[in-house]
This record gives structure tokens, sequence and C-alpha cells, in this order.
């Protein structure tokens, strides 16, 4: 009787999962930690770049922490790691260069890209061309993962002020509401903002939502939009000394922008300005830290929505939380795109 128990239990499991699904292990490692795997100057090239220092950061801190182990060495151990980087030279099996992209191979979550090669030289070309936008994937499925995450629980009151304006973003559950108001740029736009906090533990991290009127392409210039972040913020972050106010750093690490596409086509396909850099609290005390922003045009209501967030984290690292926070952002969704 065990044993038919034993079994029947077992053909219950398979039918729960469908049949043929796999089951797998939880992938392993923390994020934005990732192996690359292979032999030769390869990998070394291939691991300079994938732990390369991250823009906008108070201190240095790479992309990725990354293992480097060889072909041999990559058992299955290993193979349940979270992000995973395989280089496969072999002039028997290959004659042009070839990338494969694969989503919970061995675990789940997990991102996986092979590069297959005929040769060490044909694989570095590649990766000198490419190497960037190979890093750029597992960086966004990162954020796609942390964006799930955020799904289960939010912050329904600040969401509701938002979805009044016609715009969604998913704020966490444990940022609170500081203010919703309105404030007047130099232009004499009025400037609609919502701004949330969380202010638990040794970091703080802010969330924030301003819209104003579309007039013209320019806007999403990094001079224009560094120009109306001081503007908003610099009315609404102040510190303890009188006059101080929130800037932007641009001595040691200007602001840069760049266009961004969506993480994932079925919210509409839409492009952003990104923006990253250091902010510091002007005439008041030594505080600073890393901001990013997204920018979007809102067609329905003719008006610039900017979502961004930044982060004081006084001697800590702040790259794994930068990235959290970086992932709220891309849930932005304007009025014409589907609702969550």
């Amino acid at each position: 009787m065990k044993k038919g128990f034993f079994f029947a239990l077992l053909a219950l499991l398979m039918m729960s999962c469908g049949g043929n699904e796999r089951l797998l292990t939880s992938a392993t490692g923390s994020i934005y930690e990732c192996i690359v795997v292979g032999n030769g100057t390869s990998r070394e090239i291939v691991a300079q770049t994938m732990g390369g220092d991250m823009y906008g950061l108070p201190q240095m801190e790479s992309y990725f922490t990354v293992t480097q182990v060889t072909t041999a060495q990559f058992d299955d151990f290993l193979k349940s790691t979270r992000n995973v980087l395989l280089l496969d030279v072999n002039p028997q099996k290959y004659t042009l260069v070839k990338v494969l992209k694969s989503r919970d191979l061995w675990s789940k979550p997990q991102a996986v890209i092979r590069i297959q090669a005929p040769s060490e030289e044909e694989l570095i070309q590649y990766w000198e061309s490419n190497g960037e936008s190979v890093r750029e994937w597992f960086v966004r499925e990162e954020l796609a993962r942390q964006i799930r995450f955020y799904r289960a629980n939010t912050n329904k009151d600040a969401r509701a002020i938002l979805n009044k304006q016609g715009y969604d973003l998913l704020i966490p559950e444990d940022f609170i509401l500081v203010e919703s108001k309105k404030v007047q740029a130099e232009s004499g736009d009025s400037v609609d903002v919502i701004w949330c906090c969380n202010n638990k533990g040794p970091m703080r991290k802010d969330v924030l939502v301003y819209s104003y009127p579309y007039t013209a392409q320019e806007q999403f210039s990094n001079e224009s939009i560094i120009a109306m972040r001081n503007e908003v913020l610099g009315q609404l972050v102040t510190a303890q000394v009188p006059g101080s106010h929130m800037g932007t750093e641009f001595k040691h690490f200007p602001p840069v922008s760049r266009q961004v596409a969506a993480l994932r086509d079925t919210i509409g396909g839409f492009y952003a300005v990104e923006t990253r850099g250091l902010w510091k609290i002007l005439d008041g005390e030594a505080m600073g830290g890393p901001f990013v922003s997204l920018t979007r045009l809102d067609q329905v209501n003719g008006r610039v929505v900017t979502a961004e967030t930044f982060l004081f984290a006084a001697g800590q690292k702040k790259r794994n939380a930068i990235r959290q926070l970086e992932a709220i952002l891309y849930t932005l969704e304007m009025p014409n795109e589907r609702q969550r």
C-alpha cells in the first residue's frame, strides 16, 4: 500500500505541474551576481565588462558581482546560479558566432546566455561590439524580476492619487505617502507631485512622480530634465540648515540621459528617457547619493511625466538598493495603457 501511495502521489504531482513541465529548483546567488563560464582569454575579457564600474554611484561598484569558472568546473551545483553567461568555443561545431538566450533553464528565476563561436578571436570580436548590450540584457532581466515582486503588495492610497491623474506606479507597500501637492515652476507651469518615502532601517529611499505640460521635444533633453528636477526637488527636499535644498551634482559625475524601451512589450512598447546621476544638498549639510529617473510623454493629457527615485545610504553599498528602486520606475503607466 505504501508503494501504491507513493506512485499515486508522484502522478498527482506530475499532473499538477502540467504533465510535461519540469520542476525547477530556486535560483542561487544574490541579485546582480553572474557566473561567467569558459576557457581562455575571452572569459577574462567578458568578465571585465560584466564587472565594470556602474555609472552614477558615489563610490565604485560593479554592474555585476562576477564569478569566473572553467567549462569543466561548471557542474550541476553551479547551474542553478541566477545569471549564467556561457562561452562555448568549438571550431568543429560552429562556423559563425551565435547567441542563444534562455530563461529558467536549470533553475527559476534564471537568465542564461550562451555565446557559440568557432574561435576565441571571433568571440572576442563579437564581445567588443556587443558586450554592453549583453550586460544590459541581464540588467533588465533583474529589473523584471523585481517588478514581479512588487506586484504583490503596493501602497493603494498613493496609487489612488496617481490614478486620479491618469497614471499608475507600483509603489511598494512599505513606502509612506509624504505629500501630494502642486508646485510652481519658474516657467509658470503648475507641476503635480506625489512623493513617497521609506525611511526604515539604515537607508532612506524616496520615489516621486511629477508631471507638467508638454510644450516641445526639447523637454526630453538632459538639460531640460535636470533643470526641472532641480526646480521641483529644490522646493520639496530641504535639510536642517535654513535655506538648504536638494540639487544635482555636476562636477564629478555629471548626470547622463539615454533613451530606453519598456521592459515588456505588453505594456505599450513605450520609450522613455532615463537620467542617472548624483544628488546633493546645496547650502547645507554634506549629504548626497544616487538618483535615477524615467521621463515619458503622456499623449492623452499633453504632459511630461517623470518618475524618480533617490537614495541616501551613508557609508553603505548602494548598487542593489538603487537597482531595486529603479525597477519601480519601469512600472509607470500612462492613461492609454492597460491597468494592472
